[in-house]
């Protein structure tokens, strides 16, 4: 009954504004989609009907109805809608993960220490029924705005303890431990995220980490399914992407703009990540409605 209530909100409140309950995202699509690359924050994504598939590097996650994945890091991902229809669309929920909620949380319940983080670090797992009645009692506050300032915290900390607690609990635990393998690649990612047009220097990234340089790298493809060029890389590109759909710039000058030092190689590498070259891959989303803008679907939720 919980999952059925969950479909039945999220189908209400789906294209309606979600900001008055911090961190809540819902999503509908009613038909299968084609695969989107963008930045996938660190989230808790849960289908509720229908299927979605992300990819990360090299490793594929199917999920589906009654699944959820969990997100640790701002990983860039590639996603589609795989299973969806105008009769029985694809309908997810999903929480940001943050981790100054996990910490206050870990801290006050005396949690079991995090261990190890688990690699690869995206797994898909089944959602218990409290916390499907979690998501519920949350998206059911978005028909009552005056219970959201004291309620939606306390069901956010619910849905954290349940996830805690969950299959997925070590990697959750992780994203709320200031010394954890996830926090300290985490702060990597922002600062090549930050400066993603920057020359990258593994060396002061492994430093910053608090790792030498070869767990630094270890760490790091094990999190990301990447080193930190490739990563970088994918930065570049999804910023270049953004720049040719929203601007005039001309092709060279938005790839000198992201970091590279040749419109050949800009070119060359774009069109092997996008499937085409920089300027007719532009003209094709210009011309797309603004829900299939780069990204829009990538993400989990």
């Amino acid at each position: 009954m919980s999952m059925e209530e969950l479909r039945t909100l999220i189908a209400r409140h789906v294209g309606r504004s979600t900001a008055a309950i911090d961190g809540l995202l819902l999503s509908a699509e009613y038909r299968p989609t084609p695969p989107q690359a963008g930045i996938a924050d660190p989230v808790l994504a849960l289908v509720a009907q229908g299927a979605k598939r992300i990819v990360l590097g090299d490793r594929v996650y199917d999920y589906g109805a009654g699944q959820y994945l969990v997100v640790p890091l701002d990983l860039p991902v590639t996603g589609h809608v795989t299973e969806a229809s105008p009769q029985r669309p694809e309908l997810g929920a999903g929480l940001a993960l943050r981790p100054a909620a996990i910490a206050s949380l870990l801290l006050e319940t005396d949690a079991a220490p995090a261990g190890k983080p688990p690699s690869p670090p995206l797994a898909v797992s089944d959602a218990c029924a409290d916390l499907v009645d979690a998501f519920v009692r949350m998206i059911r506050l978005l028909d009552r705005p005056a219970d959201i300032p004291v309620l939606a915290p306390m069901l956010e900390r619910e849905i954290l303890w349940r996830l805690i607690n969950g299959q997925q609990g070590a990697l959750v635990r992780q994203i709320g431990l200031a010394d954890s393998r996830v926090t300290q690649i985490g702060r990597a990612l922002r600062q090549i995220r930050d400066h993603y047009s920057d020359v990258l220097r593994v060396e002061d990234l492994a430093r910053m980490s608090g790792m030498s340089l070869s767990p630094f790298h270890r760490h790091f493809r094990a999190l990301t399914a990447m080193t930190p060029i490739q990563y970088q890389k994918q930065i570049r590109l999804q910023e270049a992407r953004l720049r040719l759909m929203s601007s005039t710039e001309d092709v060279a000058t938005v790839g000198f703009a992201v970091g590279y030092d040749s419109a050949s190689q800009f070119s060359r590498e774009y069109r092997r990540h996008f499937g085409l070259p920089p300027g007719r891959d532009a003209s094709r989303l210009r011309a797309e409605p603004d829900d299939a803008s780069p990204g829009a679907r990538a993400l989990p939720c």
